[in-house]
């Protein structure tokens, strides 16, 4: 049987289809734009979209076990549970899904209350299911280490709790390891949910200080302003998803994103090797172009 993978093109969703083919599954990929699925050979890229029900129906066809994965847009919700209904519909009981860390505590931020939802409607329909829930993506900050290398600072406004950021290369391979278990699982398994976090738990001053230590000159943490953070989000995306991501900054003040006790160790048990850190992401793009 098949395994599909939803948001085949993005960060995560590419991860996952590199490693589901790397361990010899049947991978079927939906995309919305074929031209930008450059994946490993024998993968079946089907082009549809989580809101065309048609389309879903079709990509449906002959598959076990789901990925499932949206991305943060306004209908994100919609998406969502079309997709799953569309699902039960075809049959399918087997489902990995990408939430994320504290969808329960952080219930103001739009796309994250969303996705408290879904899980509850996964829940509630009886799937076969594994919840995934990541933490910070350690590649966020790729975006800002132009202000980083440029400005001698750190402008993230991610606070004083700490962030156990993750690298979405763990997430992906997590996701496909989850997703071979329940597809070759003899029987219906059990209800799971895993928080995907990196090894350490940072505050701001802490990443200033790796960025320090990396580079050998001094990178400061100006602190905590999430005005700020929104109104330079807005130069290159939409004005609600600017307000999301301070409301989630906001909930990173308060709150942060903490690793409950053992999640460290699962995961590294589940991988075989250590976690990557934000040490080691700093160190590989330091120095590139």
């Amino acid at each position: 049987m098949t395994i599909l993978v939803t948001g085949a093109t993005g960060a995560v969703g590419r991860q996952v289809v590199q490693q589901l083919a790397k361990r010899g599954a049947d991978v079927r990929a939906l995309v919305r734009d074929p031209s930008k699925a450059n994946f490993p050979v024998g993968v079946d890229v089907v082009q549809g979209d989580l809101l065309d029900v048609d389309s879903l129906r079709s990509a449906y066809s002959g598959v076990s076990t789901l990925f499932l994965l949206n991305a943060v847009v306004p209908d994100e919700y919609t998406q969502a549970l079309i997709a799953l209904n569309v699902a039960r519909e075809a049959g399918i009981e087997r489902i990995v899904y990408l939430s994320v860390i504290h969808s329960d505590l952080y219930v103001n931020v739009p796309h994250f209350a969303g996705k408290f939802g879904v899980e509850r409607m996964i829940e509630k329909m009886g799937f076969n299911a594994t919840i995934l829930r990541p933490a910070y993506f350690i590649t966020n900050d790729m975006t800002i280490k132009d202000v980083v290398t440029g400005y001698g600072i750190y402008p993230m406004p991610i606070g004083s709790k700490g962030l156990a950021m993750v690298d979405p290369r763990d997430v992906g391979e997590i996701a496909a390891i989850e997703l071979v278990r329940r597809e070759q699982a003899a029987g219906p398994l059990a209800l799971d949910r895993i928080n995907l976090v990196g090894p350490d738990t940072l505050t701001g001053a802490d990443v200033a200080s790796i960025w320090t230590q990396v580079l050998g000159r001094p990178i400061t943490y100006p602190g905590d302003d999430t005005a700020g953070f929104e109104k330079n989000l807005r130069q290159f995306m939409p004005s609600w998803m600017a307000f999301d991501m301070r409301l989630m900054s906001e909930r990173f003040l308060t709150e942060g994103m903490i690793p409950e006790a053992g999640d460290v160790e699962r995961l590294t048990a589940l991988l075989g090797r250590p976690l990557r850190s934000y040490r080691d992401f700093v160190s590989e793009i330091a120095t590139s172009a």
